[in-house]
Formats: structure tokens, sequence, C-alpha cells
């Protein structure tokens, strides 16, 4: 089994009074987290939220109904609590029996879960982040050695783990990823009232990745208004499918101040989307798939490391252009990327002359680990 990087902080947060909720994509391994966690814990109580009869076990039950559900197991797991109406006060009252039992929640959506959980329990929760898996931890596994031979194939399929467990199987089990789980959460969402145009928008985002997007552009493809486009954006971003970069701006006359890039979590789900599994020397896109590839992996990288910095990219209308700007302890690195290692590239003067303290990289296919570890 594939390690993953918040399995020991997870243990450490054990019987603390606190509810630790893990929030990610469907299939990226949050039920397999916990359940390589709960080896040795004692009696476990679990219950999933996608079928009706544990949804009813925990929908509008007095403390006394709950107390009595959870009786003297050691941990309690509620997987894909977001499907429970009224979650956030069950786990309320939960959290005030204080109960000799470690409560373990899951949920796909952070739109639906942290909405309903975090007034009901602030303070009383502990939250992570799970990703697909990350290149550190497929290095962890394997070998950088191997991850190496491997990264043009993780660049085209991704890193779900059932795609790297599966590797013979991949497109056909991208495929059915993309279509049957990717938008489970976000159809059922009240919010979402064509499901065809939803598809395409992502379908559109899929082909944009490494470009500034435009709502107004969209909206005309589409075939709607911009709000709902931003509200389609904002529910694919709280379901972990994509997520947006805005761009960095101190003033400089310039700069490009109010425009989003957007990119895809995983590679595989991206390229499944426009059915397009060719090798790298066969695409166009390569540089976009490094450039989606590597800020997807410097995400999880920092979200396990516990480091707060900002991101961004940045640009001028005069095309004067940085892939990514990471804002940390007030200090500014910026980033670009090619996947050809034999590309050159330089601060943009405008950036360097405005901008003091700055470390500059390249990020290519020879040095990319130090990028994300």
């Amino acid at each position: 089994m594939i390690q993953r990087l918040i399995e020991n902080n997870i243990k450490n947060d054990f019987n603390k009074g606190k509810i630790i909720v893990v929030l990610g994509a469907r299939q990226v391994g949050k039920t397999t987290l916990f359940n390589s966690i709960i080896d040795d814990q004692g009696s476990v109580l679990k219950l999933n939220c996608d079928d009706y009869d544990d949804r009813l076990d925990l929908e509008n039950k007095t403390s006394t109904e709950l107390k009595n559900i959870i009786a003297n197991h050691k941990v309690v797991i509620i997987d894909e609590a977001q499907r429970v109406e009224n979650i956030g006060l069950t786990l309320k009252i939960i959290a005030d029996l204080k109960l000799d039992a470690q409560v373990l929640v899951t949920g796909s959506s952070s739109l639906e879960l942290s909405s309903k959980i975090n007034e009901p329990v602030t303070g009383r929760i502990f939250e992570y982040k799970l990703f697909p898996l990350s290149l550190s931890e497929m290095a962890r596994h394997t070998s950088e050695r191997e991850e190496n031979r491997l990264l043009e194939q993780r660049m085209i399929y991704g890193l779900y783990p059932e795609i790297v467990t599966n590797p013979s199987d991949n497109k056909r089990l991208l495929t059915s990823l993309a279509n049957n789980y990717l938008y489970r959460d976000l159809l059922s969402y009240q919010g979402i009232k064509k499901h065809d145009v939803l598809h395409k928008l992502v379908r559109a985002l899929a082909f944009q990745i490494g470009s500034e997007v435009s709502y107004n552009e969209l909206s005309n493809l589409l075939g709607i208004d911009k709000e709902t486009v931003e509200s389609y954006i904002n529910l694919l971003e709280k379901c972990f499918v994509v997520f947006r970069l805005s761009s960095f701006s101190r003033n400089m006359r310039n700069e490009i101040k109010k425009g989003k890039k957007i990119y895809f979590y995983d590679n595989g789900i991206r390229n499944a989307l426009i059915s397009n599994f060719a090798p790298l020397e066969m695409r166009q896109d390569a540089g976009a798939l490094w450039e989606n590839f590597m800020i997807s992996e410097r995400i999880k990288r920092n979200a396990y490391c516990n480091d707060y910095s900002q991101l961004f990219f940045w640009r001028t209308k005069q095309q004067q252009e940085i892939d990514l700007i990471e804002e940390k302890d007030g200090r500014l690195f910026a980033y670009e990327f090619k996947w050809n290692s034999k590309k050159k590239s330089k601060l943009p003067t405008s950036f360097e002359n405005n901008y003091s303290d700055i470390e500059f990289k390249v990020i290519n296919k020879d040095n990319y680990w130090e990028f994300v570890y």
C-alpha cells in the first residue's frame, strides 16, 4: 500500500477531543487512508453516506439516538458526509457527547461539507485535504529513479490511486472516473440545472490549461450568462476538480490585475475529458501539461507540509509573463516551467525592476524534485 504523507499527522491528532475531517475528490483514497490508520484502534463503526440506510442513521437524530448508534465503538468513520442533511448539527451533538470515540469524517465537496459543519462545530475539528497521489509519495513508495522513468506516463495518466495501481487499464478507468465520479456531487447540487453545459464547460477549461480564462468568452461559447459560468467554476473548485490562480499585482501600471488561470488537480482527468492520451512527442500541449502537473504537485506539497504560501501568476498588457509567483513570509519566488530542459528563460525586466529580493527558477525535467518535495 502507498503510504499517504498526512497519515502520521492524522494519527497524532487521534484522541484529542476533535473530529478529524478529510476533504478531497472522490476516488483519491480517503476511505483507504482511514482504513489503514484504524488497523489497531479497536471496534470501528463505518457509515457510508452514499447508502440511504446509513444516511438515515445520522439525519435529525437526538443525542440519545446518536449515543446508542455509536455505543462502545472506539472509532466512527462517516464517509461522504456531505450527503447527510444537517450533518453539521449531527457532528455538533456527537462532539457535545464527549464519547470515548474518535470520529473520522470524509467529504468530496468542500462547498457542501464545510458550509454545513464549520459554524456548528467551530473549533472542534482538525481538517485535512487529500489529493490524488503526489510525486513525493510515489518516490517514497518506489524511488526517484523509477518516477523519473515513469514521468511522461504520470503527466498523461495522472496519479489517481486506481490508475497508478492498474496501469494496463488506465484509459478505461480514467474515462470511467471522469464520466461517473467527477460530477456526482455537483449534479446533486441544486444550483446545477444544465448538466450538458457543465460538461461542455469542463471540456473548454481542459483545452485552456496554462492560458488566461475569460468568463465572457466562456459565456458566449456556452450560451449562458457570465455569472453562471463563474458559479459553475466555483462549484468545480469546491469539488476538487479544478483550482484557480489569480494574477499577482501591486499596482504596477501595466500589470494584469483581474486575470484568472484555471488548472486541473490531475492531468489524467484533464486528458480524459478531451479524450487525448497521446504520448508527449505527438502532442502540441506538452508544455501546458508540464505546467499543470508541476503547479498541482506544488499545491499538494504545500498542503502536506503546512506551507501557507499564496500562489499567483503574473502578466503585463505587453504579454510579459511569469508562470507562477509564490508569496511566502513577505518574499516572492518566481517560477517558469519548461518541459524542454534546453529552453532558457529569465525574469522579465519590468518585474525585476519593480520587485526586489526575488528568487527565480526554471523548473524542468532535470531539476523538478526540489520543487515538489
